[in-house]
């Protein structure tokens, strides 16, 4: 049963995120991206398979191994400016690899987490630069969004493989693994450029302000209120964010 959540929940939620994005351009799509899309269900797993104490815990390394995900942003919009996207993102990828280890070596508690993660998101937000862009109006080829989903699975599957011998901390750190951030920003890099992909990247730390809520819910709450009324509530308040932030986007353009 795990095994088909997880082999449906990553194509359905890659494939709505692309369709998304292409109404709405790479700015809204890299908010979505930034909700938990693959490490809110692993929590859930993890609540299911090891126990309220390890996904709270785990919950913690989500918070500080988010902080690697944005510097994985941070660095691909740098990189694409002068490289190609494979390029860009072994880069990328190597520096949130980086991080996580640096992170790793300290024992976290939820709120010193959430406040690093918080002070990042700041800084990374501010560091990317944000550029006016027409609409794209090409047409992706055919394979486009197959490939997305196929690629996606491939990488949630390998990394929840391994995530019972790794414990909560390092589970949680590594589960904010840029999956769908590569996927995306390769896509968008190579698609509609360096400028379309930086905005994605922007949007992918600005919409972490979502995922920061959801696993601060989680941390915090569920051991006392339990997995049901916990993941609901989490949900309920990282959409709400989600879409706060949309509105915003969504002024900021029109203007």
């Amino acid at each position: 049963m795990i095994l088909l959540f997880k082999l449906l929940i990553t194509p359905v939620l890659i494939g709505c995120v692309t369709l998304a994005g292409r109404r709405w351009g790479p700015a809204v799509n890299g908010l979505l991206v930034g909700l938990p899309l693959t490490s809110g269900p692993i929590s859930f797993i993890l609540a299911h398979q090891y126990g309220l104490a390890f996904a709270a815990q785990a919950a913690v390394g989500n918070l500080a191994g988010q902080v690697s995900m944005c510097i994985f942003c941070l660095v691909y919009s740098f990189a694409s400016q002068k490289s190609h996207w494979l390029a860009s993102a072994l880069i990328a990828i190597t520096a949130f690899m980086l991080t996580t280890l640096l992170l790793n070596h300290f024992s976290w508690q939820l709120f010193p987490a959430f406040i690093l993660l918080l002070t990042a998101i700041a800084l990374v937000a501010r560091l990317i630069p944000r550029y006016a862009l027409a609409k794209n109006v090409s047409v992706p080829p055919k394979w486009d969004l197959p490939a997305r989903m196929v690629t996606a699975t491939v990488f949630v599957i390998l990394l929840t493989t391994f995530a019972n011998v790794l414990g909560p901390q390092l589970s949680g750190l590594l589960a904010p693994f840029p999956i769908f951030g590569v996927v995306f920003a390769t896509f968008t890099h190579a698609q509609q450029g360096a400028k379309a992909a930086a905005n994605l990247l922007r949007g992918i730390v600005l919409g972490s302000l979502a995922y920061t809520s959801f696993f601060l819910i989680v941390g915090a709450l569920l051991i006392h209120w339990g997995i049901a009324l916990t993941y609901i509530m989490a949900l309920i308040v990282a959409l709400l964010v989600s879409g706060i932030f949309y509105f915003i986007t969504s002024r900021i353009e029109r203007n």
